[in-house]
């Protein structure tokens, strides 16, 4: 076929690759294009258009990276072995080797048709999740022996994200959520910040389309306005460098939407405004050399004063995906904030393209390093291979990499001035298991910087750890998997931990979990057989529920979420007339009946995530119960009983704690900390202590949005030292069940 017989998109690939490769590399690249256009002839998308324009779009978006011959040849190529039939031995024979590997990494796996009729598989299989975790972790060992698999992936991924439409939308939905968590986050970690804003806008306008629409308003409603500024500041400052001798571009830079999005989110958690973030309007200084770059900072400086706190360095400290450039915001003209990146064209090339630019075509060989110490800045490629080798489950691996790879990165050091990467958030003990797995099993302590730290501080860059370990092998704490603790991020630790409690004997897991049972049962005031129990958690046997809970298989925090209480005493409550705080029933949905007027009743107070009812009451509308609340259970008049739903708005509802703990100075202090660090409201607080045995009860109400965050308090409240236990009171409760509570000896430290 001659090239004025090929399709626009054929004739624009081959005039890319013809302005930067060679003439027989030219050439090799239309080999692997016409194998293509004969291997998917007659094949059609979903838009009705040939199928050979997706893999020509995937190629000519590489070559536009000016990508090596190697590269192309495969992006043309990547869909052949999956939907034609083609054997790896004949790409190899046709291609080489080198092709036919990048073709096998980047073919997706098929969904399995034949489904085998046992039902744990058959619902394994028809989960989507399955054969996308499956397929995802194919993916990226392949990329750790060859980064351009995933460099054709994301470009394969890019055009289907810009020809979503004509898919439905539940489809649409499942690719951009799985682009938004996982390629999107790959590009950002191999530096490839062009196509990851990309990757991002495409899918939040699907994920999001309403939060979409008002964004891009948002952004428009003064954009001619912005240019207007951003062309004034470019000259304003353009001036100034060229009389310091500096031979500098300058240029404005675009503001994405979902970044925006993601801005102004935390800036409304802040109270500020959309004309208060400082990047809306950026202009960016290439400069010649490093040292420029730093002259040019102190001419931005010198002409506009810098915003305090909103300077970073990241020449002299690169990020972990190889990005270098000085950031810094002013007070521009006008006294606006202005974000202004320095960098040099070199470190703009790598800030765009990231991994990519190792593999740009140079003109005298083909792929020739351009980043110094590739390898070594591509460690953590060789984690993936561990865990392929580790973690014997698809939903784990893939867990495992979200959380350690796709993550945001803090770099730390050990004494000896090793550096060891982990992703934002990780705490000492995700230091020690990254260390070695014994260590973290045995780890007592952690001298952070000099200092003596909690197990669950966050890292910052820079910290120097040394991690204290037992004399005695003891083993890991069941706490340290219990996320509302924040003792562990990484999932390979997290594995690592539970593996560890997988392997202790049976009976003493099925012991431990059943502790954590009673205990949960008792602080939240629930009240059900095991035999209830162990039906709604969809378990065979108490010991089979019990022994996940003892090693860390599934969190009590699911437990409490699944079972509603139901008091075992009748009581008539005391009523007292008005309407209830307005945001306790913002919430509540009365089905089939808009417009009746709510309220929660006191008897039982439901929050957040109970399963409920409602109860239509003459002049006061529907007052709302949990589902087994006993004044709905004796009611007369079952057709006065009404459904209700939990709405879609976050709101807050009343609940009262009860704390045993041995006084001692700062206890309430302490508490009220604590509570508030979790952003839960207190109404009230009153506490008694007995004098002989300095024993304290503190009473208090608070506002949480529900079941889950209630969980998560009564976790943080138990490690207060000096507190033996936390439950929630409702009045349906039998007083004498205080009794029965067995005290806990108080804990001495939170670790």
């Amino acid at each position: 076929m001659t090239i004025s017989q090929k399709s626009g998109s054929s004739k624009a690939l081959l005039k890319t690759i013809g302005a930067y490769l060679s003439a027989d590399r030219a050439d090799a690249v239309e080999n692997a294009l016409n194998f293509a256009i004969d291997s998917h002839h007659g094949q059609l998308r979903d838009s009705g258009e040939p199928f050979i324009e997706h893999p020509i779009a995937t190629a000519l978006w590489l070559a536009e990276m000016r990508l090596d011959t190697t590269t192309i040849q495969a992006a043309l190529l990547h869909d052949v072995m999956e939907d034609c039939g083609v054997t790896f031995k004949e790409l190899e024979t046709d291609f080489g080797t080198d092709v036919a590997k990048l073709v096998d990494g980047v073919t997706k796996l098929k969904r399995l048709d034949m489904i085998s009729e046992n039902s744990a598989m058959r619902r394994q299989a028809s989960t989507p999740e399955a054969t996308r975790a499956a397929s995802i972790r194919k993916m990226l060992v392949a990329m750790a022996e060859d980064v351009r698999v995933v460099l054709i992936k994301l470009s394969d991924r890019l055009h289907n994200m810009r020809t979503l439409k004509h898919l439905p939308v539940p489809k649409q939905q499942r690719i951009s959520r799985e682009t938004l968590d996982i390629y999107a986050p790959l590009a950002h970690r191999l530096g490839m910040n062009e196509i990851k804003w990309q990757l991002e806008d495409e899918a939040f306008r699907y994920l999001m389309p309403r939060q979409y629409k008002s964004i891009s308003r948002l952004v428009n409603r003064k954009r001619a306005e912005r240019e207007i500024y951003t062309e004034a500041a470019i000259k304003a400052i353009q001036r100034p460098l060229q009389k310091a001798g500096l031979k500098c571009s300058v240029e404005g830079r675009v503001k994405h939407l979902y970044s925006t999005y993601n801005k102004l989110q935390r800036y409304e958690r802040i109270g500020r405004k959309f004309d208060e973030i400082y990047d809306l309007i950026a202009i960016r200084v290439i400069a010649e050399s490093v040292g420029d770059c730093y002259s040019a900072l102190g001419v931005v400086h010198s002409k506009w004063r810098p915003v305090s706190g909103q300077f970073d360095d990241y020449i002299a400290s690169p990020k972990e995906n190889m990005y270098q450039s000085l950031h810094t915001s002013v007070r521009g003209p006008g006294n606006y904030p202005i974000e202004v990146q320095i960098r040099t064209q070199d470190m703009h090339d790598i800030a765009e393209e990231g991994v990519a630019s190792h593999w740009m075509y140079k003109g005298d060989d083909d792929g020739s390093p351009r980043i110094d110490n590739f390898d070594q800045k591509m460690s953590w490629l060789r984690q993936l291979v561990d865990w392929q080798r580790e973690l014997s489950g698809d939903d784990e691996y893939l867990a495992t990499v979200r959380t350690d790879i796709l993550q945001d990165q803090v770099f730390v050091y050990t004494p000896q001035g090793d550096v060891k990467d982990l992703p934002a958030g990780a705490t000492p003990i995700d230091f020690a298991y990254r260390i070695h797995t014994d260590l973290g099993h045995n780890t007592v302590g952690a001298v952070v910087n000099g200092k003596l730290t909690a197990l669950n501080t966050q890292l910052q860059n820079g910290d120097v750890v040394e991690i204290r370990k037992a004399r005695i092998p003891r083993g890991p704490s069941l706490d340290w998997l219990n996320p509302d603790l924040g003792y562990l991020v990484t999932g390979s630790a997290r594995t690592k931990v539970k593996q560890w409690f997988r392997k202790q004997e049976r009976q003493s897991n099925i012991r431990r979990g059943k502790d954590l049972l009673r205990k949960e049962m008792r602080r939240l005031g629930l009240n059900k057989s095991e035999k209830e129990i162990v039906a709604i958690m969809d378990y065979e046997s108490l010991d089979e529920l019990a022994e996940a809970l003892g090693v860390g298989q599934i969190s009590i925090a699911r437990v409490a979420e699944t079972i509603s209480p139901e008091p075992d005493e009748v009581f008539t409550p005391e009523f007292t007339p008005g309407q209830p705080p307005a945001d306790q029933t913002r919430g509540l949905v009365v089905m089939g009946e808009p417009g009746l007027i709510t309220r929660v009743a006191k008897c039982c107070s439901p929050v957040y995530g109970d399963e409920i009812t409602g109860y239509l009451t003459r002049g006061r509308g529907v007052t709302v119960h949990r589902r087994n609340c006993p004044i709905l259970r004796d009611a007369k008049d079952p057709e006065r009983h009404t459904p209700v739903a939990w709405g879609h708005h976050e709101t807050t509802y009343a609940s009262r704690l009860q704390i045993e703990a041995f006084d001692r100075v700062g206890l309430i202090r302490d508490i009220t900390n604590v509570v508030s660090s979790e952003n839960v409201n207190i109404h009230s607080l009153t506490s008694e202590e007995d004098e002989k045995t300095n024993a304290c009860t503190v009473s208090l109400t608070v506002y949480t949005t529900g079941v889950e965050q209630l969980s998560r308090l009564f976790s943080r409240v138990e490690t207060i030292p000096g507190v033996s236990s936390v439950f929630r009171v409702t009045e349906a409760q039998d007083p004498k069940q205080k009794e029965l509570r067995e005290p806990r000896k108080p804990r001495n430290s939170s670790s």
